[in-house]
């Protein structure tokens, strides 16, 4: 069973699956906000929603080594990708998703930090039922979810973080507002994140 995952909160990937995980996937999910009332009914209801799932890798000393989001599908070595650009958030399930192949990362990587932009500027009172969700691929299971259900006029999140240790990886909910239209723009507040 899933854990809901409050602001700040950390789990042991192990503890949580039962088993060393090799793989997991960070999904991101969104609606926008329905209009309501009888002209915006006539003109089709609400505005698409261009939210982007992205993904950095950092060093030990927080130093970034790679970056993966829609204009860049994959790391450098291929054990992050992204499963390509959502424009809308129409539909059900995820809308983006990141995967994470743990065993193939450099051994420099320390920090996989998660976050998600508007790319189209709009904000996030114009977004609803956002959340990210941590998934064990091998068994199609989710492990951990966190509703991005702060509404506010920031145009970025930070959504969560994974650590390596010598023997496993934890994740922190994050859920931090920030401002920038790409991953590019939120470089630094990720740098700051990490304690």
């Amino acid at each position: 069973m899933a854990i809901t995952l409050s602001k700040n909160q950390s789990i042991s990937l192990e503890k949580t699956a039962g088993s060393r995980l090799t793989k997991v996937n960070m999904g991101l999910g969104w609606d926008p906000v329905k209009k309501t009332g009888f002209l915006s009914k006539l003109l089709g209801g609400g505005a698409e929603v261009d939210l982007d799932a992205s993904c950095l890798v950092l060093d030990a000393s927080k130093n970034l080594l790679d970056m993966v989001w829609f204009r860049q599908l994959a790391s450098q070595e291929g054990s992050v990708r992204h499963s390509g650009d959502n424009r809308s958030g129409e539909g059900s399930g995820d809308d983006e998703v990141i995967s994470v192949d743990l065993g193939a990362l450099p051994s420099t990587a320390q920090y996989l930090v998660f976050t998600v932009n508007s790319f189209t500027g709009q904000t996030f009172d114009q977004v609803e039922n956002a959340y990210c969700r941590l998934i064990n691929p091998s068994q199609n299971s989710e492990l951990a979810r966190f509703n991005l259900s702060e509404k506010g006029p920031h145009t970025g999140v930070l959504m969560a973080y994974l650590v390596r240790s010598a023997e496993d990886w934890t994740l922190t909910a994050v859920g931090n507002a920030a401002s920038g239209r790409s991953v590019e723009d939120l470089v630094a507040d990720a740098q700051r994140l990490i304690a």
